[in-house]
């Protein structure tokens, strides 16, 4: 099986594997001092986490893309059960494209999207930010303060 990995600093391991463990429904495969990886099967993923106090949430947004609105909204259901939902979103634009998705925070701020794509789109969708409201350049690239938009 193919997986991508994605390596991320985090500022305290144990509060990041909380996060992720709920996140994705899933146990961390290996645990080490100041590591830990998981062996996500769907999305296919290997997401490893590193405790590197001083380098956590230095991505700027990470995503999951489903084929349904209704994996989308099955997916909001179990992460509002869980409270990571941040913001829901249905029919918005963003990345020259239509989108339902929904918004999670993980402890260090890397932001996370599950979304399926409705259409495409001739605007990039350049909207306020979704953590601040301020107006923005883009819809998904983080802002200043780190907050995303979509």
């Amino acid at each position: 099986m193919s997986r991508v990995q994605l390596a991320l600093n985090v500022e305290n391991l144990e509060a990041a594997v909380s996060f992720y463990a709920k996140l994705f429904g899933a146990a961390p495969a290996k645990r080490k001092p100041g590591y830990a990886n998981f062996a996500i099967d769907q999305p296919p993923l290997k997401l490893v986490l590193i405790e590197n106090p001083g380098h956590g949430g230095t991505v700027n947004h990470l995503g999951v893309e489903t084929d349904t609105s209704e994996h989308v909204r099955r997916e909001a259901d179990r992460l509002a059960a869980e409270g990571l939902i941040a913001l829901e979103e249905e029919g918005t634009t963003c990345c020259y494209a239509v989108q339902d998705k929904v918004w999670a925070t993980a402890p260090d701020g890397e932001q996370w999207e599950v979304y399926t794509v409705l259409a495409d789109s001739e605007a990039f969708g350049a909207s306020p930010n979704l953590f601040t409201e301020q107006p923005e350049a883009s819809c998904c690239a983080g802002s200043s303060d780190g907050s995303v938009e979509a």
